[in-house]
């Protein structure tokens, strides 16, 4: 299988990072621990138990990057939806911000 990269997207002063069932695990920390670093709201976007898996990991992981230099990750999950090919999915929302 081959690996999914990261898409990264600047909105209203928050990046959003979406994150697919083969997303590298260690690529997701990576893009959290920087992204929480230089913007206020981070927001992974997953839609599927194999996507939401991948990032849950991202986020233990980016966790001990950010806990390094003596700050914490907060994370709040919750749901949205998105339009793809014109069906409405629902996406789980895990909104992380450095403490």
């Amino acid at each position: 299988m081959e690996e999914e990269k990261i898409t990264q997207i600047n909105e209203n002063g928050k990046i959003i990072l979406k994150v697919s069932n083969s997303t590298n695990v260690a690529s997701i920390a990576g893009a959290i621990a920087h992204a929480v670093k230089t913007s206020s709201v981070v927001e992974i976007h997953t839609i599927g138990a194999g996507a939401l898996n991948q990032a849950t990991k991202g986020i233990a992981r980016a966790r001990g990057y950010v806990a390094q230099s003596g700050r914490d990750l907060i994370v709040r999950p919750g749901f949205g939806t998105t339009n793809i090919d014109g069906e409405d999915r629902t996406t789980i929302i895990q909104v992380c911000t450095l403490l």
